[in-house]
């Protein structure tokens, strides 16, 4: 009871926290504090306590170094004037009444490609995002919606993903045979989602035309040359080649570097000052409040609320506070009864799991054991991990693989709704339930939280 109370405090305050703004440092530290007295009351020591919260704490350090370079790499983009080009070239090239779908359908290329929804949020959405409000269009969360799902196409399925080997790895499948599963079960979402999303663009196109006036200030403030969109083709000759995502990051930061400095007249110290705080056009102010963004220190309150989540789920994993949840599947014996089981404990995971990483390894913990059965092959795990975990992850503003695409478009939680690919691949895989034919494949391995974040 004590439990149950403790996880409905922690989610009230978590979901206050994200209505009214209040930064999420604050309610992940006070249910991480209710459940160590939990506990304690219960008997457990404190030393065992925090020794569970530091195994979930490590969790947190391969994601920061992703999203600092990220943040350094957004703001080198704009000083090099990548993402002014892209904007500028973006706005002759798209068709106004199409620019939703194009954001839509450009990100899920872009991710995947490169194999991280951050990475194409920071990128090409950022661009995407810029052309949207310099245009002066009123439905950002609507823009915003269609960026962060099409960032989680390739989060899903594509051969870079972290999150797509970090499902092989648990459940002991073949990467290449579950993305081949993943593409056909997104297959009627991905037709549905370019549907809602061409509608959307018809009632709400983009206002702006190719002589407009973000177009002439950006020709005015920068250089467009070609070698302007050197690194960001970079990034997509690199990820083509599947060359390692922090190294193809580091690669473009360099390339940026090099454009900003040689091009835009940008001083090392400049652009030593926008890698650490951001970048920022103090003498263009009509420029200056559309191009901003990225920076070290502007990720610094995200990557408090990652280590704080973190240690959080190890706390709740280790103390084993959510295992009731998975008994509750124990009555279920169809398909889509366990897969409507997956789909509640991947939501309830994702709440208090905080992470996409933590969320997937936390569901399934406590859905695997209900599919060792006859009927069931261990893909079957990995793909109904892939149709719920994966996705539903984002849909919790609080949890940072909405959090982190949010800050870096600078919208806040009024994009859920409109990034409907995210709920019409669980959807839609409820309405059709797959069995998939048994495999000879092993049992999956007992989950560690040694798995890397993605």
């Amino acid at each position: 009871m004590d439990i149950a109370l403790g996880l409905l405090v922690s989610f009230v305050g978590l979901l206050l926290s994200a209505l009214y703004g209040v930064p999420l440092v604050w309610p992940l530290g006070g249910a991480i504090a209710l459940f160590i007295l939990i506990h304690r009351r219960r008997g457990q020591s404190l030393p065992t306590l925090l020794k569970y919260c530091w195994q979930g704490a490590k969790q947190s350090w391969p994601v920061f170094s992703i999203l600092l370079l990220i943040g350094a790499l957004m703001a080198t983009w704009l000083a090099a004037g990548t993402v002014p080009a892209l904007v500028y070239y973006g706005t002759q090239l798209i068709n106004p009444h199409y620019f939703i779908l194009s954001a839509f359908i450009l990100t899920a290329l872009v991710s995947t490609l490169i194999g991280t929804a951050f990475g194409a949020a920071g990128t090409i959405g950022l661009a995407l995002m810029i052309m949207a409000r310099s245009s002066g269009m009123t439905h950002l969360n609507l823009v915003a919606g269609a960026i962060i799902a099409g960032a989680y196409v390739g989060d899903r399925c594509s051969p870079l993903s972290s999150s797509a080997h970090l499902i092989a790895t648990i459940t002991d499948t073949p990467i290449y045979q579950n993305l081949r599963q993943m593409l056909l079960t997104s297959l009627w979402p991905l037709i549905l989602s370019f549907l809602i999303y061409g509608i959307f663009s018809w009632f709400y196109p983009l206002e702006i035309s190719p002589q407009s006036d973000i177009s002439q200030h950006i020709a005015a403030a920068f250089n467009l040359h070609g070698l302007t969109l050197l690194p960001a083709l970079l990034v997509l000759v690199l990820a083509g080649g599947r060359v390692n995502v922090k190294l193809t990051i580091i690669l473009s930061w360099g390339a940026a570097t090099i454009v900003a400095m040689s091009l835009q007249h940008y001083s090392p110290w400049n652009v030593l000052r926008f890698t650490l705080w951001g970048f920022q056009m103090d003498n263009n102010p009509q420029l200056g409040a559309i191009l901003l963004g990225g920076g070290l220190w502007p990720m610094g309150q995200t990557c408090a609320v990652v280590l704080l989540s973190t240690t959080l789920s190890g706390l709740l994993t280790g103390t084993r506070s959510l295992d009731w949840l998975g008994r509750q599947l124990r009555t279920a014996q169809q398909p889509r009864q366990l897969f409507t089981g997956t789909t509640l404990i991947s939501l309830l995971s994702a709440a208090f799991g905080c992470t996409q990483t933590i969320t997937i390894l936390l569901t399934h913990q406590l859905v695997s054991p209900h599919y060792r059965q006859p009927a069931y092959s261990q893909q079957q795990v990995a793909i109904d991990l892939a149709n719920t975990a994966v996705v539903l992850a984002p849909m919790i503003p609080w949890n940072i693989a909405g959090l982190v695409p949010a800050t870096l478009l600078m919208v806040g939680p009024g994009f859920i709704p409109f990034a409907v690919y995210l709920y019409l691949v669980p959807l839609l895989n409820w309405l059709w339930p797959s069995r998939l034919g048994s495999y000879p494949l092993p049992v999956a391995p007992q989950d560690s939280l040694d798995s890397p974040l993605c």
